[in-house]
């Protein structure tokens, strides 16, 4: 038995940072991988994605040439495995530097194993047994495989097995109109895929505002993707060379053939390999560990960090988890997860950054709030650029004029939301925003002007 001051289970984002941060403060480390360091944004989110969604808004913007007077000689085409090696190369870089940073760390040890609890305090790897006094699950999730009829007797892609495409689907059919399916959809029509995408849901994206949806899926099949709604896939089976879904809607059926089909439906964590009954470690219903507002599990000196939690899927949420635990155990400084704010973006193109409260959450809580938009078109950098899809939309508390939300469709809106952002952690009246002063032309300067047309939220 090897005994550690610490074990973490898993290199995503959380683990790595919090083992340089315990090995700084003097404690022997183990950290264990069994599969690809960096977890899944390096390997299968983040990092792949973007990769590829930069060279579909190449492809995208190529066509597009002419209307910024630039002309190209020939048809331009996409070379599916040259998309694939310059994604391959981004990842595999960025995934050796968190694995050599790790075996480069003095006072920590890797394993490349698989990980399995026997005890509160005790993990096998192989033939070995660890112990810990303090021990930190950090295993990330996957995706979610559906249960549909046939689905079992065709071939299928997830977001994992779509970074080994090197090849253009003839018609890719998405399961899933949420933020990784609609990612993937334009992706791939932008590549040259037909692509439908098919939502049991009345609408995309359903946790967003209805008019961001509406928006939404108006940008998305302009680029002609075939988004179908109110749609239940009831069944999956081959088709000659493709594939055939099955879909139910308002009581009648249809079919969707295809070449290729994406499953895009939800994530689970990767927690049911773990042992965690050998530890005592209590799991939701959907198999998140449950922990409380300083990410302790069911048992004492054991964490749980990152997407296996259940309160965060991102990677900056799981980053997030390693401050506040590390703050905790290192700084004495109380840091919650209640404490930071709802943020994220969806990659589409043009992206949506959001923040804080939604207009239907912040009608639903029933306080009283001010409200401003601005379509896209309005603002000079959007225009200049030809980018002018999408618009801007914020929420204000109308007693204490703290920012309750925002949500921004539209050019550089992953970025722009920060602004917004920072503003609410600082608790500061909108009206320090508003009364700021940005730069011109870019879309962050339209953000004071906007908060100068609030009205009654109605």
């Amino acid at each position: 038995m090897a005994d550690y001051d610490a074990v973490i289970i898993g290199t995503g984002q959380a683990g790595p940072a919090l083992a340089r941060r315990l090995v700084a403060a003097g404690r022997q480390v183990a950290i264990i991988e069994r599969k690809f360091f960096g977890g899944t944004c390096i390997n299968t989110g983040c990092t792949p994605t973007k990769t590829l969604i930069a060279s579909g808004y190449a492809a995208h913007l190529t066509r597009r040439a002419a209307e910024f007077g630039v002309t190209l000689s020939g048809t331009p085409s996409v070379d599916m495995k040259a998309v694939k090696a310059r994604k391959d190369a981004v990842t595999v870089a960025s995934r050796a530097a968190v694995e050599r940073s790790l075996k480069g760390l003095q006072g920590c040890t890797v394993y490349e194993a698989h990980a399995m609890f026997i005890g509160p305090k005790q993990i096998k790897i192989g033939d070995e047994v660890l112990r810990a006094d303090k021990i930190f699950i950090n295993v990330g999730g996957r995706a979610v495989i559906p249960s549909i009829p046939g689905l079992d007797q065709v071939p299928y892609l997830t977001n994992s097995s779509m970074m080994n495409v090197d090849f253009l689907p003839a018609h890719l059919i998405v399961l899933g109109g949420s933020y990784v399916g609609l990612e993937f959809a334009q992706l791939y029509r932008r590549f040259g895929s037909d692509v439908t995408v098919i939502e049991p849901a009345p609408r995309l994206i359903s946790r967003e505002d209805e008019d961001i949806s509406r928006a939404i899926a108006d940008i998305l099949q302009a680029e002609d993707i075939d988004i179908r709604v109110n749609s239940k896939a009831v069944g999956v089976k081959k088709q000659g060379a493709g594939i055939a879904v099955t879909i139910e809607s308002a009581g009648t059926r249809s079919q969707v053939a295809g070449s290729h089909l994406l499953l895009a439906v939800g994530r689970r964590p990767n927690t049911d390999d773990l042992g965690l009954e050998h530890a005592g470690v209590v799991t939701d219903a959907r198999g998140y560990i449950e922990v409380d507002d300083q990410l302790r599990t069911s048992v004492p000196g054991i964490w749980a960090l990152g997407d296996c939690n259940g309160r965060g899927a991102f990677t900056h949420t799981s980053y997030n988890d390693f401050e506040i635990v590390a703050a905790n155990l290192l700084d004495n400084d109380q840091r919650r997860v209640t404490d930071r704010i709802t943020a994220y973006a969806l990659y589409i193109d043009p992206p949506l950054g959001r923040a804080g409260m939604t207009e239907a959450e912040v009608r639903k809580s029933g306080r009283p709030a001010l409200i401003a938009t601005m379509p896209m078109e309005n603002v000079s950098r959007a225009y200049e650029k030809s980018e002018t899809k999408g618009f801007m939309k914020i929420l204000v508390d109308r007693e204490t004029k703290e920012i309750l939300g925002a949500s921004l469709l539209g050019l550089s809106g992953d970025e722009v939301i920060h602004c917004i952002l920072d503003t609410m952690y600082a608790k500061a009246p909108s009206t320090v925003l508003q009364r700021a002063m940005h730069i011109h032309p870019t879309v962050s300067e339209f953000v004071p002007t906007m908060l100068d047309d609030l009205v009654p939220l109605q």
